[in-house]
């Protein structure tokens, strides 16, 4: 069987699934990015979870990052990873893929197919041209703490997931019209409102080589640069990293330091040389780009607002916009229903952005006329970067959902910024010929629609 399919960076992985009779339900965790500023759902995974093994023991959910334990939690999570491979409660499959079927309470289905993507065929970077490509900008500082955890990891567990764009649904949705000829691996509820899950083993040649030649159909030079009319100097993206785009730039880093310290010769057999993810159809009915709102802890009160609007002036002069051409202003508003109507009737202006706001539990909209970006989120990203240098105790988390950001931003000190969602149609098409967009730009789906860890593959 071939194992590579170096042309579209594709590689056939051997996964590992809990031993038989193991309670799937403690095993599968959201991905660690989630709930940074819930510390209630973490303790209730805690208490679901208890002693049994369980991807919450192999992983560093973000939120407890700050604190001062980090390096004996990455100490036990090796550990952990040590002890469940030794004591059997993972088991090595035949080499191959999984075919998932996700439903949640906001998607009735979202299909997907765990693969193993390629490193030397994924460049983060700005301007990168490569087959697997960021979405969205890569906080460069966000890497190395992930590296200390990968770097002496046994194995890996995703909560990547990449997209593909295929209006035809060639590749993975075919799958689901031979399930009965597919081992079924799991069929289980999700724990915290996660939804239900089902998986199926394809490890015969037959459907391997089928979903091969269906990517590359994909990723044909002259069909896709007529697809995007796309100029020669764009190179075929294939796979654009929708979910976990930091953990996928630290398996990347983690393969080229590797590579700097052990030279060419791992380069054909060392398995960090590819990552497992999640492939998905942005076409999908189940794929729902929802958008990231930002929440800023200890602003400090009303204050705020004056200086938060000069930054949006003053990036408007570091851009190169006129000076006197970005203007920025506020207006207080006494409900969630006047800032519909306001946003509603300022939107359809293409020359100003309208963000609304909750200050402290008071609703405002903030205003940026001839702002320096195409999209809201690039706006308020870069004057929130600026706000950030002048107020070091000031922290800025990423939230999934209004009614989140509603709550956090009602308690004192804190303010939360609604933003709109992307058109999920428009995304390989921005990416190709502008480049990435802001980082945090959109989410699929809420928290807890996002991929819980569940299968793993051995990286040493």
């Amino acid at each position: 069987m071939k194992r590579t399919y170096g042309n579209i960076g594709v590689h056939i992985p051997e996964i590992m699934l809990p031993a038989k009779g193991s309670d799937l339900c403690k095993w599968a965790v959201v991905a660690c990015d989630q709930y940074t500023s819930q510390p209630d759902y973490w303790d209730d995974v805690k208490k679901i979870v208890g002693g049994s093994p369980s991807t919450l023991y192999l992983t560093f959910p973000e939120i407890y990052l700050k604190d001062d334990d980090k390096d004996q939690r990455i100490i036990n999570i090796n550990s952990a990873m040590d002890k469940y491979l030794s004591e059997g409660i993972l088991e090595l499959q035949k080499p191959g893929f999984i075919l998932l079927d996700r439903s949640t309470g906001h998607a009735a289905s979202r299909k997907g197919l765990i693969i193993a993507l390629d490193l030397e065929k994924y460049d983060y970077n700005k301007g990168s041209q490569t087959l697997i490509r960021a979405t969205e900008g890569t906080v460069l500082d966000r890497i190395p703490p992930r590296v200390r955890i990968r770097e002496h990891a046994a194995i890996e567990l995703p909560h990547i997931m990449a997209l593909i764009d295929d209006p035809g649904k060639t590749v993975v949705e075919p799958l689901f019209e031979k399930t009965h000829q597919y081992e079924k691996v799991y069929d289980f509820e999700l724990m915290k409102n996660g939804g239900h899950i089902k998986g199926w083993k394809i490890d015969n040649e037959e459907s391997l080589e089928a979903i091969a030649a269906a990517l590359e159909k994909l990723a044909q030079p002259e069909a896709f640069h007529s697809k995007y009319g796309a100029g020669s100097d764009k190179g075929v993206l294939l796979f654009a990293v929708g979910d976990g785009n930091h953990s996928l730039a630290t398996a990347k880093a983690h393969w080229e330091n590797l590579k700097a310290s052990s030279g060419q010769d791992i380069m054909n057999t060392h398995p960090a040389r590819y990552a497992l993810v999640e492939i998905v159809n942005v076409h999908d009915d189940g794929i729902i780009f929802e958008p990231i709102h930002r929440v800023l802890f200890g602003v400090g009160g009303a204050a705020v607002l004056d200086e938060f609007v000069k930054c949006f002036e003053t990036e408007g002069e570091s851009s190169g916009t006129v000076p006197s051409a970005c203007k920025a202003e506020y207006m207080l508003l006494d409900s969630e229903a006047a800032i519909a109507n306001a946003v509603e009737n300022v939107r359809c202006d293409k020359s100003t952005h309208a963000i609304p706001f909750v200050l402290e539990g008071v609703y405002g909209l903030l205003l940026v006329k001839n702002p320096a970006h195409n999209l809201e989120v690039g706006t308020l990203q870069a004057a929130l970067d600026k706000l950030a240098k002048n107020h070091r105790h000031m922290e800025i988390d990423y939230i999934h959902g209004d009614r989140e950001v509603t709550e956090l931003s009602s308690r004192r000190g804190n303010m939360g910024f609604y933003l709109p969602s992307m058109d999920k149609h428009d995304l390989f098409k921005t990416v190709i010929l502008e480049g990435v967009l802001p980082r945090k730009t959109f989410s699929m789906g809420e928290a807890d629609e996002k991929r819980f860890y569940l299968e793993c593959r051995k990286i040493v």
